[in-house]
């Protein structure tokens, strides 16, 4: 029988993270993080990487694996590594739970992606690079035009996976989205695994306000500290980890280009901006069944709903999660 696999997605600041440690210690489960920052080692306070004391003892997988500097990690590897980690966390007896707010990370499971369909192609790589080089953000708004949907979840400044997304179009007269890369499969494939899906999806006003909050507590816990010992530990050349919100608003801030008041500001701001477009990123999901933590009196009756649900339906999958 295939193995019940729980999600636990949503928008930044959701309290996703200590949804699946509950869940996890409630279920005998391990967290397989799906975000993309958080893969990183030296990137802690800004990806809100989770400390020790937050895991609870829970095993948490795909987490700090990464050198800061290496920017080879994509979608195709972490579906290769999540989908290993599944099998082997089911083979133990044991839940697997998956929790983060990367939307192509999760599509990456949920959807067989068809990532061979274009192999890399040295040469359109460099032409583009060029291209960007001579008018920054010309790319991008290439993008927009042929393949829309990938272009608004794509920040301007992403220029790894902009110049991917136009050289699968490029290389395969097909967008990243028909290839499966936004809640697509084309090919019909069924995925190896029953999903429970739980989206985490706080008021807005709720959700902005613990936004506000985690920033003002990441900066008194060394944000900007850690943003100048990485960029400066690159020599000053921000590789793709670093233009994540948080840290390319201090490089700004470092290289003359605002004030930090205007870097805290802007990281404020991107990171709402950003919760938005997760939250109407993953509200496209149909299977998933949404869960408003302001409707329960406090956080152990939400833990209790969402175990609860994850009971029922693995249930109706012929195997009983709980036991």
């Amino acid at each position: 029988m295939k193995p019940t696999v729980l999600f636990i997605v949503g928008p930044t600041a959701s309290g996703k993270t200590d949804a699946a440690v509950e869940a996890a210690l409630r279920l005998n489960g391990e967290v397989i993080s799906a975000d993309a920052i958080q893969i990183y080692r030296e990137l802690n306070v800004g990806s809100a990487k989770p400390t020790k004391e937050e895991m609870r003892g829970v095993a948490h997988h795909l987490l700090g694996f990464l050198d800061y500097r290496d920017g080879s990690y994509n979608a195709a590897r972490f579906a290769k590594d999540a989908s290993r980690l599944i099998r082997e966390i089911s083979a133990r007896g044991r839940l697997p739970v998956v929790a983060g707010g990367t939307g192509l990370y999760v599509n990456s499971l949920l959807y067989p992606l068809d990532f061979t369909a274009a192999p890399p192609d040295p040469r359109l790589r460099e032409a583009l690079e060029r291209e960007e080089d001579a008018s920054p953000g010309s790319l991008h708004k290439r993008l927009t035009g042929v393949d829309p949907a990938s272009a608004a979840r794509l920040h301007p400044n992403d220029r790894k996976r902009v110049i991917r997304a136009l050289e699968v179009y490029e290389t395969t007269g097909r967008t990243l989205t028909s290839h499966g890369g936004d809640f697509l499969n084309e090919r019909r494939e069924e995925i190896p695994f029953y999903p429970v899906i739980v989206r985490l999806e706080p008021d807005r006003a709720v959700l902005y306000e613990r936004i506000g909050r985690r920033v003002d507590a990441m900066l008194e816990n060394g944000l900007e500290e850690e943003v100048m010992r990485l960029w400066r530990g690159c020599g000053g050349q921000a590789p793709l980890s670093l233009q994540g919100i948080g840290y390319r608003q201090f490089i700004c801030y470092f290289e003359g280009e605002a004030t930090r008041s205007e870097a805290v500001l802007l990281i404020k701001r991107d990171t709402r901006r950003y919760a938005k477009r997760q939250v109407a990123w993953f509200k496209r999901e149909q299977r998933a069944r949404g869960f408003d933590p302001g409707a329960y009196p406090d956080r152990a009756a939400l833990y209790d709903g969402i175990v609860e649900y994850f009971i029922e339906e693995a249930a109706k999958y012929g195997r009983d999660d709980q036991e």
